[in-house]
């Protein structure tokens, strides 16, 4: 049995308290997780403030971008022990007929840490030892590679890399097409590193010039204040950019990463000829489309949930060589101000992806 500590959420909305959790004997196949770092997505505000509902029953603990070091390990995972490991945000199940056709992302019996079981933002953690991504690292206080990161900081590859990683593989993107990527925080602006890496010429567009300016040394061959123009200039401007840059006129591979339903309306708007719209972001709005556009365009809409663990080393990689930079795009705190840090990232105070480190362990 493991003593642990956990951020506990209740209710929704109401501050998230500090509690010992006694964990019971661990599986054969499991592994006890001690946190390096677990950052802050999205979803888990939509967890905590919008009403979104997990598949755990409260009280529960959020959080599904984390790294670590395994501490302890069952009797058949004992080669993992003392190693360090991102968890993937999403682990099927491996056996099912959708596993089985290279659907894992949509296994119905996957675990997500901080949806269907307890997550990362507590002391310790216990997850199943398949798939999890192995680093090169021996401490906490070693820079993986190039990357100018810790493994602290790699805890944001289990979410806000690897699911734009897997909607640029899903959408077909090739050296020479066109990437837009319709709102650049955490997910999308990744994603338009992703993209330059695969060779794809970048559109970023956004509401928030600080992030549009920053991605413009980080692949973003153009950038757009969808605040400032509307959505019939900014068609417009694309258009002009694909002509004088020579990128594909046509199958436009664009990418809703901004979870609001301006940001969705903007992208379907942008449909083309033979193009893809890739939805990415999440919001529990509802829109008004017309959806005949997809057919007079011979286009096409899919979604993306999360990532299959087998593209984790992948994205690693673009990462430990410095194809894909994390530093300027990620901050820090003590996993103790997770109340503040939730309400201030709700509020859109904080500029970059916060990650919480526990600091009671």
């Amino acid at each position: 049995m493991f003593e642990i500590n956990a951020w506990r959420m209740k209710n929704v909305a109401e501050p998230m308290n500090l509690e010992k959790i006694t964990l019971p004997k661990l599986n054969d196949n499991e592994v006890l997780v001690k946190v390096s770092g677990c950052g802050v997505c999205h979803t888990d505000l939509g967890f905590f403030y919008d009403g979104v509902k997990p598949v755990k029953e409260m009280p529960m603990t959020l959080g599904h971008e984390i790294s670590g070091f395994i501490e302890s390990a069952g009797e058949n995972a004992q080669e993992w022990l003392g190693k360090a490991v991102i968890v993937p945000a999403v682990m099927p199940c491996g056996e099912c007929e959708l596993c089985k056709k290279g659907r894992g992302t949509i296994c119905r019996k996957q675990q997500m840490p901080g949806n269907h079981v307890d997550g990362g933002f507590a002391s310790h953690l216990v997850v199943p030892k398949t798939y999890l991504c192995e680093v090169d690292v021996k401490d906490d206080n070693e820079i993986f590679g190039d990357s100018g990161v810790t493994l602290k900081e790699l805890s944001v590859i289990a979410d806000a890399i690897t699911t734009p990683y897997q909607a640029v593989k899903n959408a077909g993107l090739v050296e020479g097409d066109l990437a837009i990527f319709v709102g650049v925080g955490g997910v999308g602006g990744y994603g338009v590193q992703i993209a330059k890496a695969f060779g794809a010429k970048v559109v970023a567009i956004d509401i928030d010039n600080r992030k549009l300016e920053k991605l413009k040394d980080f692949g973003a061959d153009l950038i757009l204040n969808s605040k400032e123009l509307d959505e019939r200039t900014i068609k417009k401007t694309i258009k002009e950019f694909v002509k004088e840059s020579s990128a594909n006129p046509f199958e436009w591979k664009i990418f809703e990463t901004s979870g609001n339903p301006a940001g969705q309306n903007l992208a379907y708007s942008l449909l083309t000829f033979g193009a893809t719209l890739s939805v990415v972001g999440f919001t529990m709005a509802k829109l008004e489309l017309r959806l005949s556009n997809l057919m007079a365009y011979d286009a096409k809409a899919i979604g993306n949930w999360g990532c299959l663990p087998k593209y984790y080393s992948n994205v690693l990689e673009l990462v430990k060589c410095g194809k894909i930079q994390l530093a300027p795009f990620v901050q820090t705190f003590p996993l103790s101000e997770i109340n503040s840090v939730f309400e201030r990232s709700h509020k859109h105070e904080i500029e970059n992806r916060p990650i919480l480190i526990p600091d009671f362990n």
